[in-house]
């Protein structure tokens, strides 16, 4: 065989190489993905829908997420990202404190006899 031949053949093997190796990065990142998902999290759908899971079943490999209060079903696949989970704890009076004093600089003008007259 000639080298003309052969040099194509070994470019063309190297880029399928290359490519699968590519899908199975991608397809192992998004099997990560759907297992890291928990309830409270924010996720975006390939659809472009936001919303907060409400659960996660992996045995039919489903999640029902909430969109303002309509339950969605929609198949693991289906999300394309996912944020942090949602703090669900708010805060009680003992964690909000008053700001410190804030000092006024700005003068007060309380009679209208300490106004300057408009001569006019």
């Amino acid at each position: 065989m000639s080298l003309n031949l052969i040099l194509p053949l070994v470019i063309i093997v190297a880029m399928f190489w290359f490519m699968s190796r590519q899908q199975k990065k991608q397809r192992e990142q998004q099997q990560n993905m759907q297992k890291s998902l928990q309830k409270g999290s924010k996720v975006v759908t390939i659809g472009g829908l936001h919303a907060v899971v409400d659960s996660v079943d992996n045995a039919v490999k489903t999640v029902d997420l909430d969109a303002e209060g309509v339950i969605l079903t929609y198949e693991l696949s289906a999300i394309r990202s996912i944020s942090n989970p949602v703090d669900t704890e708010k805060p009680t009076v003992a964690d909000i404190t008053p700001a410190d004093k804030v000092e006024e600089t700005s003068e007060k003008i309380t009679d209208n006899a300490e106004k300057p007259a408009d001569d006019k």
